[in-house]
C-alpha cells in the first residue's frame, strides 16, 4: 500500500501558480530591482509588488507596461504611473 505523500506529491507536480498578474509583477519586479540594485537600495519583494498594485486591474498593468516600455528611464516612469496623486486633475473653480 502507497503512502498519501507519495499521492499527492505526484497530483501536485502538474500544478502551477502561474497567473498572468503575477507574471506581469515579475515583469515590473526584474526591471525595477535592476535599477534599484545599481543604486544599491533593498530589492522589492513580490509581496511589496501586490500591495502597491494593489487598486490596479489586470488590463491596466498591460498598458503601464507598454508605457514604461517606451520610456527612457522604465523606473523613474513607473513610479510616476503608480502615484494617483500625480493624477489628480485641479478643480479651477
Amino acid at each position: 500500500m502507497k503512502h498519501i505523500s507519495d499521492l499527492v506529491s505526484t497530483l501536485e507536480k502538474g500544478r502551477t501558480r502561474k497567473t498572468e498578474r503575477g507574471e506581469l509583477m515579475r515583469y515590473f519586479l526584474t526591471y525595477l530591482n535592476a535599477s534599484r540594485a545599481k543604486a544599491k537600495l533593498p530589492l522589492m519583494t513580490m509581496a511589496r509588488m501586490g500591495r502597491i498594485l494593489q487598486g490596479i486591474p489586470t488590463r491596466d498593468l498591460y498598458y503601464l507596461q507598454s508605457v514604461c516600455d517606451k520610456a527612457k528611464n522604465f523606473s523613474k516612469k513607473f513610479w510616476w504611473e503608480v502615484d494617483p496623486k500625480k493624477h489628480e486633475k485641479e478643480n479651477p473653480f
